[in-house]
């Protein structure tokens, strides 16, 4: 474990130490005091409802030995009460924590894995982390900790690890650029280009400059990209006698790709060509998405040259983050595919095809507001409604201000009226679909967290 001292946190953060040993030791870092422990180092973020720089006191009362704050006045009653403590003041805790990441970040020299993309970031993270771990002691972005906090938080988990698959996010045009300048990958990944985000980039292509970024912060620069991404497929074309560029994909030709495909309910199976050789992989959740996904991995796996037979033990042993296409059974028969974590088009439509895997079943499409769409949110939502009668959803359940334009797009699609219902509220919606669930129904649940859907399938599973 390589430890960092009070005195290079004060060298990296410009910071001024009011009380403390410069000797002592920064251990586990936490911006939560409901989960500080004995020893560890407390940050406090000033957020849009409450202010945690003021709860330094009850952070070191909980066993904190180093607190980082900024704008807290200190009197002499607190240096006496706390001499044994450490109290370090800087100009902006949020800076101060991504310059101690990328301190952390940089007594480590090992594979560093970016993922990025517009959508399937976690899930497709979660692939390539239990494959690196085959080999490698790996670690990864719980959840989707995956911006200007949650990605230096994760950073500064290091301690004896042999690699790290980290995943950043980003909503405006400078955000990647921060976030790869304090992870400095080795590899990066970007999944796809589609239209999350849309409403604040205003365009695809803007989208992709933006992921591009993460370029950035890589000496070295090894891009991973899925070549059947329009935009992705262009830049690799125009470009791959600059940058080191590993492909995957099913339809145009590239270093990975799957071919005979079998998508099941349950899971995938694909035979998997390398270019040196071919092997039978089967994805232990379903659609063809996650096809995509396993096929990153395997690229990943290949330029770390993780030997074939771990990176297929890594692919059919992985589980899903939470919320994140998780199948649930319900008292009475029916299933839940809960995806309530996030929403995009593309998202949507890659669900909307996976429910159509399920035979001899009702299928109920139950989709929300997909957020942040801006000026493109009405005919993105109206895109949607078109997938669920191309592909002959039996019963489409809308919720939300924006789902609105879902129905609209169903009805032009000429999807009977009948078959939908729309509900301004999640509480309307819930007794609506509390009724109408049979036995051997399948129920998908979509939409933007914000929309918290999770509630809904929360409550249907009491």
């Amino acid at each position: 474990m390589k430890s960092i001292l009070v005195e290079d946190i004060i060298k990296q953060t410009n910071g001024k130490l009011i009380i403390g040993n410069n000797k002592s030791i920064c251990k586990k870092v936490t911006t939560d005091t409901r989960k500080i422990e004995q020893g560890d180092t407390y940050v406090g973020i000033k957020g849009e409802n409450f202010n945690g720089n003021e709860l330094w006191e009850e952070a070191l009362n909980l066993g904190a030995n180093i607190v980082i704050v900024e704008g807290i006045d200190f009197n002499d009653k607190d240096l006496e009460q706390y001499k044994d403590k450490v109290i370090i003041l800087v100009e902006d805790t949020i800076k101060a924590l991504g310059d101690i990441a990328r301190y952390k970040r940089s007594l480590y020299n090992i594979p560093v894995i970016a993922v990025t993309g517009s959508v399937g970031k976690t899930s497709t993270k979660d692939i390539i982390a239990n494959v690196v771990s085959k080999q490698y002691k790996t670690l990864k972005t719980q959840g989707n900790f995956n911006n200007h906090i949650g990605v230096p938080l994760t950073l500064l988990q290091l301690e004896d690890h042999e690699a790290a698959v980290i995943e950043m996010g980003m909503n405006h045009k400078g955000e990647m650029s921060y976030l790869t300048s304090i992870v400095k990958p080795t590899i990066a990944v970007i999944t796809n280009i589609g239209t999350s985000h849309i409403g604040n980039l205003g365009s695809r292509q803007n989208i992709l400059k933006a992921k591009l970024e993460v370029l950035e912060g890589m000496d070295k620069k090894v891009l991973v990209l899925n070549n059947d991404n329009d935009l992705l497929h262009e830049y690799k074309e125009e470009n791959k006698q600059n940058i080191w560029i590993s492909t995957f994909g099913i339809e145009n030709k590239s270093n990975i790709m799957a071919k005979d495909i079998k998508l099941n309910k349950n899971n995938s199976e694909f035979i998997c060509n390398t270019q040196e050789e071919t092997k039978n992989i089967v994805v232990p959740v379903g659609g063809e998405h996650f096809v995509y996904n396993a096929l990153c991995a395997v690229t990943v796996g290949k330029i770390l040259k993780i030997d074939i037979e771990k990176i297929k033990d890594g692919i059919e042993s992985f589980e899903l983050t939470k919320k994140r296409m998780e199948i649930i059974s319900l008292k009475n028969g029916a299933k839940i595919i809960n995806d309530s974590y996030n929403a995009s088009y593309e998202s949507m439509k890659a669900a909307i095809k996976y429910l159509t895997e399920f035979e001899s079943c009702r299928k109920i499409a139950v989709l929300g507001d997909m957020l942040e769409l801006g000026r493109f949110s009405k005919q993105l939502h109206e895109k949607v409604g078109k997938e669920v009668e191309k592909y002959k959803i039996d019963i489409l359940v809308c919720i939300g201000n924006e789902a609105k334009y879902i129905v609209k797009g169903a009805i032009e699609a000429k999807k009977s009226k009948d078959t939908i219902k729309y509900f301004e509220n999640k509480d309307d919606a819930y007794e609506y679909i509390n009724n109408i669930i049979r036995e051997k129904d399948i129920l998908l649940f979509k939409a933007s967290n914000g929309m918290k859907f999770y509630d809904l399938v929360d409550k249907l599973k009491k």
